[in-house]
């Protein structure tokens, strides 16, 4: 990243409230005006992320257990790194035709950087980039009538996911995703985003 960054304060790492997993949660302004909204970024990325952290984490092992073959068993990693990129629609559009072949802004695009490696207790695990865009996250918030605060989390949340494993490419993936969605936002007091909107 160009040496130009603003990075946002946070504490070095977050707690669940039953201390099962500790996430560090590093935010960057790399374009736009994200100080014209009032809103504490680096606070409502450490909550949303380390909620979606936890809970996905569970989930995902209670689902092995079943039988599913996904997610890592009774041995979950315990700590993560994740790196939230604050960015404009130019910027976001450009990584989506570069990445995705899709010329188009786009509200959240997540960048994993383990594929499928398997996580360790040894040290953290480094999750990868999750990368908004400012225009189109003020616009659908608008559109869908809700805060800008409580979409962006909800954005968060969406490609902590993805950082995770999980997708909503077919009807089984979504169903698992979706509700998955729902139950960390309620823990943040954000109410159920769907059917209305559709993330990237």
């Amino acid at each position: 990243m160009p040496t130009d960054n603003v990075y946002l304060t946070s504490p070095p790492a977050s707690h669940v409230e039953d201390g099962a997993a500790e996430l560090e949660v590093d935010v960057v302004v790399r374009a736009g005006d994200w100080e014209r909204e009032p809103a504490d970024w680096s606070a409502l990325a450490d909550a949303a992320l380390s909620a979606a952290f936890s809970i996905a984490l569970k989930d995902k092992a209670a689902v092995a257990i079943e039988g599913d073959g996904a997610g890592w068993g009774d041995a979950p990693p315990r700590q993560g790194e994740v790196c939230v990129v604050l960015n404009d629609d130019d910027g976001v559009r450009a990584l989506n035709r570069q990445w995705r072949a899709k010329d188009r802004p786009t509200n959240v695009l997540s960048f994993p950087a383990m594929g499928d490696a398997v996580p360790s207790d040894a040290m953290p695990w480094l999750l990868g980039d999750i990368v908004l865009a400012l225009e189109t996250v003020v616009r659908e918030a608008r559109e869908q009538g809700k805060t800008v605060e409580a979409h962006f989390s909800h954005l968060l949340v969406h490609g902590m996911l993805h950082l995770l494993g999980f997708d909503h490419e077919t009807p089984r993936q979504a169903a698992r995703m979706e509700p998955l969605e729902v139950a960390i936002l309620a823990t943040l007091g954000i109410a159920d985003p769907y059917p209305q909107c559709d993330e990237g």
